[in-house]
């Protein structure tokens, strides 16, 4: 059967394509001299042939570091091997991760249905970072309180409404300091510093909102004489309190993969539920860490990232 293809190839044009050729690499696209603040990108160069019924045909991807599109080159025939970022599981999925794992779904189907290319596709998912202990933390110290027998309605009362005090203090005193950073990015007429801590103040305002609003709910689940009820009124405020106070006890490193392993499969359900085809394979950062250090520790060699503050950036 025809193979659909995208366009015809020019007669005049060099190097074409082929979308079931194998690519080697061209001399660099530019030079330092004039993209001093980009790395050299060394473009692939299709190895084109007369007998291939679809060498005159071209696939042309948008490259974000030329901004143009550039012929598709796959490195093996016409096996495509792709690695796509996965979510941070320490939460439930919203509309950003159905947004942007649909598209990916609607991409790889056009690659393999349309074009029939092998595709070999990857999602990893980063099953610890700060934000899953800490959540990981919080919940499973939310979880021993729900237990603790020691703690009656009038003792849960009292540590409700002392959270919810040194959430309105930590929450005034963050207002406060973004507000002086603010006023000094104005004076120094820094325009990105200005428009940095507009935002996180926008951000910080919406918090505060939230926070008024559970306190509106907790002062009514104190007035009331329902433990679960209060529970769930209070947990924000009664989760940081329980974890600044607690938070070291909890070392046990299956509550943090239970966690991330729940947000998981409640990751893939909603992909399924969105009709988004399974990865091929999903590889967890816990299961890569050691090769993980390495590679950035390459990168960092070659020029082309840097550390700062016990993080690792790209250049």
């Amino acid at each position: 059967p025809k193979i659909p293809r995208t366009r015809q190839r020019n007669p005049t044009q060099r190097n074409t394509m082929s979308l079931s050729g194998t690519g080697t690499f061209c001399p660099p696209c530019s030079t330092p001299s004039d993209t001093s603040h980009r790395h050299l990108w060394l473009p692939p160069q299709a190895n084109t042939s007369a007998s291939d019924p679809i060498a005159l045909g071209q696939l042309l991807l948008r490259n974000s570091l030329t901004n143009k599109k550039e012929p598709f080159v796959p490195m093996k025939h016409r096996h495509v091997r792709w690695y796509t970022c996965g979510p941070t599981v320490y939460d439930s999925s919203h509309v950003g991760h159905a947004r942007t794992y649909l598209s990916f779904d609607i991409m790889r189907r056009i690659m393999t249905d349309y074009f029939h290319y092998n595709v070999l596709y990857q999602i990893n998912t980063t099953d610890i970072d700060d934000k899953i202990i800490l959540r990981a933390r919080q919940n499973e110290l939310l979880r021993q309180l729900e237990e603790d027998g020691s703690v009656d309605f009038e003792k849960l009362v009292g540590l409700a409404k002392e959270a919810l005090e040194e959430a309105k203090a930590k929450s005034e005193e963050k207002k406060q300091k973004i507000e002086k950073e603010l006023e000094e990015a104005i004076n120094n007429k820094d325009s990105r510093a200005r428009t940095e801590q507009e935002g996180l103040l926008e951000q910080h305002l919406v918090k505060r909102k939230n926070l008024e609003k559970d306190e509106v709910q907790i002062i009514e689940a104190c007035s009331g004489n329902d433990r679960v009820i209060l529970l769930k009124a209070a947990k924000s405020v009664l989760a940081e309190k329980l974890d600044r106070e607690k938070g070291h006890l909890i070392t046990d490193h299956s509550v943090f993969n239970q966690h991330a392993r729940k947000y998981e499969r409640e990751f893939m359900e909603d992909m399924t539920a969105l009709g988004i085809r399974e990865p091929d394979i999903l590889t967890r950062v816990t299961e890569y860490v050691p090769q993980i250090i390495a590679f950035v520790q390459k990168i960092v060699d070659k020029g082309l990232a840097y550390e700062s503050n016990g993080s690792v950036y790209l250049s």
